[in-house]
């Protein structure tokens, strides 16, 4: 079984990617970009930007048949690192009971200069 999940982002058809790929009982996220409608959301805001992201992923992932529970990993990407503890922030408020594995990490930059922030995530479906 293979179901694919669309957030209806402008980038999934030039790139060839969908936000969220099941196969059997896993399910990856894309790289997600704070993009609403086609445009940057919360600019200059890595809380509100990295929220977005996430609250984006959990949506792709209940689409696929998914709960938040099932998530085993984050991956938060930043231009500045520095700013760590606002991207920490927004995960902790959805991910405190859950506790994935988590990693923070610092890139040059991303496609748009406005995003501050991309999110990746994993899940591992348990029994229902």
């Amino acid at each position: 079984m293979r179901k694919l999940v669309s957030s209806g982002s402008p980038l999934e058809e030039p790139i060839g990617f969908s936000r969220a790929c099941r196969v059997g009982n896993m399910i990856s996220v894309a790289g997600t970009a704070p993009i609403e409608n086609g445009e940057t959301t919360c600019v200059g805001d890595v809380y509100g930007q990295t929220k977005y992201c996430l609250e984006l992923s959990i949506r792709a992932i209940e689409e696929a048949g998914g709960k938040p529970t099932d998530i085993i990993r984050t991956r938060i990407m930043l231009t500045d690192i520095s700013r760590w503890e606002e991207a920490a922030k927004a995960h902790g408020e959805l991910f405190s009971a859950i506790k994935p594995a988590c990693t923070f990490v610092e890139v040059s930059r991303f496609i748009n200069p406005d995003w501050l922030v991309e999110t990746e995530i994993d899940c591992v479906l348990g029994p229902v």
